[in-house]
C-alpha cells in the first residue's frame, strides 16, 4: 500500500515511519507545525524524511493552533512535570489536534493516491488523549470513508493502538530505527528534560523494553520518582 505517515519528529512516529518502509510503500511524511512550543521535533521529522528518502509536508497549521488555548503546548502554561497518569497531565491537551491533523492528511491521501494515513496514536495515550484511543480511529475512518466516497478510499492505519510505548520501542529497535535522531520533550529544550510526561514516558519505555536509551536528558533519573507509585510494567 501507497502509504504517508502522519510524522511530528517523535520516538512513536519516527518508529512507526521506519516500520512502514520496511512493510509497506512509503510515500512521504506529512508533519503539523500548530505553534506548539517544542516545534524543534519538526527538524527530526525533518531528518526521518531525509534517511528515508521520501519527500516530507510540513503544513502549517499555527493560525489555527493559537486559536485552540489552554495547553500547556501552546500557551503561556508550565509543561508539568511527572507521570502521564497524573491528573496535571491534561495541560498537555491540545483539543481535537489529531482529528484536525488526520483530516488535512487524508486530503493529501486523496490527492496523491495513497492508500492510507498511519498514524502512532498509541495504548499509553488513551489516559489523557480522547483522541488517541480505538473508538476515535474507529470512527474518524468511518467519517473518511463518508467524506471521500466515490472519490477515494484511504485506510486509516494505527499498528501501536493497543500497544504500549515500550512496545514501540522494540518495534523501533526491530526496524533499526535512530532513536537518538528523534524528539519527545514537550518543553523543546537544548537537550530532553527527563522531567515532563513525555519524558517520563519515553525513559520508561526503554528500561521496560530493554534496550539502551541513547537520549541526552537534563535529568535522566528523575523517571523512577515518578513511576514509583505506578506499576513499572508493560501496560496491556
Amino acid at each position: 500500500m501507497k502509504t504517508i505517515v502522519v510524522c511530528s519528529g517523535g520516538l512513536d512516529s519516527v518508529s512507526l515511519a521506519h516500520r512502514i518502509a520496511a512493510e509497506a510503500q512509503l510515500i512521504g511524511l506529512v508533519s503539523f507545525d500548530y505553534g506548539q512550543r517544542h516545534r524543534k521535533e519538526l527538524d527530526f521529522a525533518a531528518k526521518c524524511a531525509a534517511r528515508l528518502a521520501v519527500p516530507h509536508h510540513i503544513i502549517d497549521i499555527a493560525a489555527i493552533g493559537g486559536h485552540l488555548s489552554g495547553s500547556a503546548l501552546t500557551d503561556d502554561v508550565e509543561v508539568p512535570d511527572g507521570h502521564y497518569a497524573e491528573e496535571t497531565m491534561k495541560a498537555t491537551v491540545v483539543p481535537n489536534r489529531n482529528a484536525i491533523m488526520l483530516a488535512i492528511a487524508f486530503g493529501l491521501a486523496a490527492a496523491q493516491k495513497a492508500d492510507a494515513v498511519a498514524v502512532a496514536v498509541h495504548g499509553g495515550d488513551h489516559f489523557i488523549y480522547p483522541d488517541c484511543r480505538p473508538g476515535f480511529i474507529d470512527a474518524f475512518q468511518r467519517m473518511q470513508n463518508e467524506a471521500l466516497d466515490g472519490y477515494a478510499s484511504v485506510r486509516l492505519l494505527a499498528p501501536y493502538v493497543e500497544v504500549s510505548k515500550a512496545a514501540i520501542v522494540a518495534d523501533g529497535e526491530k526496524h533499526a530505527t535512530p532513536f537518538a535522531e528523534t524528539w519527545s520533550c514537550y518543553k523543546g529544550g537544548r537537550l530532553h528534560c527527563g522531567r515532563c510526561g513525555t519524558c517520563v514516558e519515553r525513559r520508561e519505555a526503554f528500561h521496560l523494553a530493554g534496550v539502551t536509551d541513547p537520549t541526552e536528558y537534563e535529568d535522566r533519573d528523575f523517571w523512577k520518582a515518578a513511576v514509583s507509585q505506578y506499576s513499572a510494567t508493560e501496560a496491556r
